[in-house]
């Protein structure tokens, strides 16, 4: 008998661990605010994986404040009233952290999946290349580096790559007052220009612009505000977003499509139908590119409603995404949602696949100039395509949509 009380107390003690690192791992990786809909229950939704087999674990609220006012979407964890608290429980028994939620009236967006043309403007300069001048680097002399953002010369605001030339090039060799940003870091160097092939120079190329072609993943017809890309716009060089300091977007039709091959993403092809903008870009950030499009055009973007999907109702499983490769229709094409992340750090939320065999013979997968298809699951736009990965170009990376609609309406307060 005492062995196996012994046996029990060693059983006991097992799960009692197992249970606690499992609290503690959701503690640590569930985000502590969620956006909440005025039309369902809040549940969490998640997996733990354990030898293999998934185990679904569901949470749900068990306490909360009573009386709570909808908060605006914009900026719901600054607007105290409008914040319930909750409990997050496991198997609604074992109680994981207390939680913040703030209740929202679900929006109903169109849903696009259109190429959109992006023209964008840089605040300063970027400079993306540092190079030695007759055995002399003026730029790195002086503390400059790949991807610091130019923003004067000797008091001169500077925005575009012949305007910093000019200045550097009629200091006729005297040291010039450099101000610019490294990282957060705002800096003021002298930096003292070299005579080469006729003429002073630093010792850098700059980037002052950017154009491409990406899909809109909503249109909220009620604020005009828009979404894409899912991710920033990057400088091709450096690899780092560029800083905004204005641009637009146009209609464009994709001419063709590159496929996707493992080792060698493919590429949308396509042209700008009209020279004239459509919308101004309000910000590039972290999780897409946001603005305003014009209300007086005829042709805004047309297509189904969708209701927006917050993070902790996406589900792993079946999906789709609506995605233009010929044209400017978009077509809806089947996806599975093979991993979710929903934690605050998270570096990717989900992780896609493309199974429809349609898009795979079309493009081999997902190809550039496809990030910001909408991704829709239970009838709702829960996200967008964001990366291809390249050695398997059927899978790529996923965006929550409730981020990138909060970002878009912050963008355009801000912006107006």
């Amino acid at each position: 008998m005492r062995k196996f009380f012994r046996h029990a107390a060693a059983v006991f003690g097992a799960a009692a661990l197992l249970l606690l690192g499992i609290v503690g791992y959701y503690s640590a990786v569930l985000p502590d605010f969620y956006y909440v809909g005025d039309d369902t229950p809040f549940i969490v939704r998640t997996a733990l994986n354990i030898s293999s087999r998934p185990i679904f674990s569901r949470f749900r609220e068990a306490s909360s404040s009573e009386g709570s006012i909808a908060v605006n979407i914009n900026d719901p964890k600054t607007t105290m009233p409008g914040i319930t608290h909750r409990t997050l429980m496991l198997f609604g028994k074992v109680p994981i952290k207390d939680v913040s939620t703030g209740e929202v009236k679900r929006p109903s967006l169109v849903v696009c999946g259109q190429p959109f043309g992006i023209k964008l403007m840089t605040d300063g300069v970027m400079v993306v290349e540092i190079e030695k001048l007759d055995d002399r680097s003026p730029a790195a002399e002086c503390g400059i580096c790949v991807g610091d953002i130019i923003t004067s010369v000797n008091g001169e605001n500077v925005t575009t790559n012949k305007k910093i030339s000019e200045i550097i090039s009629g200091s006729k060799g005297d040291p010039c007052t450099v101000e610019f940003r490294h990282g957060n870091d705002e800096k003021t160097a002298t930096l003292r220009p070299v005579y080469c092939e006729g003429s002073y120079k630093a010792g850098m190329w700059v980037r002052d612009s950017s154009a491409g072609i990406g899909t809109m993943t909503f249109y909220d017809p009620e604020s005009r505000v828009f979404g894409g890309l899912g991710h920033p716009i990057c400088d091709s060089d450096t690899r780092q977003p560029l800083p905004l300091s204005h641009g637009t977007v146009g209609e464009v039709r994709i001419t063709g499509c590159n496929k996707s091959v493992k080792g060698d993403p493919g590429q949308l092809l396509g042209e700008f139908t009209s020279a004239l903008p459509v919308g101004n870009i309000c910000q590039n950030g972290d999780c897409g590119v946001f603005g305003i499009l014009d209300d007086e055009k005829t042709d805004l973007p047309q297509g189904i409603t969708a209701e927006l999907g917050f993070r902790q109702e996406v589900k792993e499983g079946k999906a789709e995404i609506y995605a233009t490769v010929e044209g400017n229709t978009p077509q809806k094409y089947d996806i599975v949602i093979e991993k979710l992340d929903i934690s605050e750090k998270a570096e990717h939320n989900m992780i896609i696949r493309v199974t429809d065999k349609d898009l795979l013979n079309a493009a081999g997968g997902i190809v550039q100039g496809m990030s910001g298809s909408p991704i829709i699951q239970d009838g709702r736009i829960v996200g967008a395509v964001t990366h291809v990965f390249v050695d398997d170009p059927t899978q790529g990376y996923g965006v929550f949509a409730d981020e990138m609609y909060a970002s878009a309406l912050k963008a355009a307060k801000e912006y107006q």
